[in-house]
């Protein structure tokens, strides 16, 4: 059995996402690795296709699965809770516009083993220059610490212990949500789990590569309100 489940669920954002791939080949540790192809392009559909088959990970296009459009998170979350019940380990989340390093996944199975009672256990996001960054900017002292917190965890790079995902069914979530990271972290603490920061665990984020609509939030988030009320999108 593999030491840990490791998904990466895909939308467009190909120069990022050869990033992420790279990283994740690279990275120290015995894992599955699976894609989860949320209708992306032709182009990107072909890379991962020939990627898959030159280095041995898994692509799973969603539209051989389902007819609903994307974002499909949901569905990603159930099939890969699903995998990882049956291989009995962790669940790893990194999304396509992360880039690990080797010890990265390493270091996340460490933590998950030898911390109480863990439900989620994240790695902190940093920009090129190394300082933390969305969606971690609530932290505001560098450190090599491993705290738990209350705050929630993106999923930007993110282990759910198999303990959790056993108490947990992704079968619950609801139909009317598009974004899981924020109910599910709550839903950990809430069922007497613990989820730590991994603060000396630093990966390399490039925020809303795959949605950069989302950075209107920051340049002008009155339209991005209305795009977000008016279009349904990004519903958390």
């Amino acid at each position: 059995m593999p030491e840990a489940i490791i998904i990466t669920p895909v939308k467009d954002s190909l120069g990022t996402l050869k990033r992420t791939i790279q990283s994740i080949l690279k990275a120290e540790g015995d894992f599955d690795y699976i894609i989860y192809n949320d209708f992306s392009s032709s182009e990107t559909k072909q890379y991962l296709d020939q990627s898959s088959a030159e280095n041995g990970f898994s692509v799973v296009h969603l539209e051989d699965v389902t007819d609903t459009p994307s974002p499909n998170y949901k569905l990603v979350l159930r099939m890969a809770q699903k995998m990882a019940l049956e291989k009995k380990c962790p669940l790893i989340i990194i999304e396509s516009d992360v880039v690990i390093k080797e010890n990265t996944i390493s270091q996340l199975l460490q933590y998950v083993r030898s911390y109480d009672k863990a439900g989620l256990v994240g790695a902190i996001t940093v920009d090129e220059s190394g300082a933390y960054n969305f969606p971690y900017t609530f932290e505001k002292i560098k450190s090599d610490e491993v705290i738990s917190t209350h705050h929630s965890l993106s999923f930007c790079c993110t282990l759910l212990s198999n303990d959790f995902l056993n108490a947990f069914s992704f079968e619950s979530l609801a139909d009317n949500k598009d974004w899981f990271d924020v109910f599910i972290s709550r839903q950990s603490v809430k069922m007497g789990y613990n989820n730590y920061l991994a603060k000396g665990t630093e990966v390399l984020h490039l925020p809303h590569s795959s949605r950069p609509w989302k950075n209107l939030k920051y340049k002008n988030p009155v339209l991005y309100y209305l795009k977000k009320f008016f279009l349904k999108r990004d519903r958390i």
